[in-house]
């Protein structure tokens, strides 16, 4: 897997943007001013969040993430070499699915709008 495949996964998704406010090649994805994926300078793993710090360690303690530098203890680090694409592919679209489905969420961008929703205001994994 590489920096592309995550690419490939956050672009599918409506309204979901890149940049690289940290700058150093960290591409920072967003939805809604939001943050739910952000590849790492050398493009070697993906930064995402969890649903919780339960499901954070338990990825911890089996092998497949690693503790996110600077992030609170619900984000992981995955490295690309050791998580399957369908694994890493949940991973991230359960951060962006969930902020945009969630009754809290999304909160609105800094210029009043909120991300749009398909019909029947679900988005479906690509």
């Amino acid at each position: 897997m590489s920096r592309e495949f995550v690419h490939e996964i956050c672009a599918a998704l409506p309204g979901a943007e890149v940049s690289a406010p940290f700058g150093g090649g960290h591409d920072t994805w967003k939805l809604a001013d939001k943050i739910f994926a952000l590849v790492d300078g050398a493009g070697e793993s993906v930064i995402t969040k969890c649903p919780d710090v339960d499901t954070a360690e338990m990825l911890k303690e089996v092998g497949l993430a690693q503790k996110a530098p600077y992030f609170h203890k619900s984000w992981v680090l995955l490295p690309f070499d050791r998580v399957e694409p369908d694994e890493l592919r949940h991973r991230i679209l359960f951060r962006s699915i969930n902020d945009q489905t969630s009754p809290q969420a999304p909160a609105r961008s800094k210029d009043g709008r909120r991300p749009t929703l398909p019909p029947g205001g679900r988005m479906e994994m690509p």
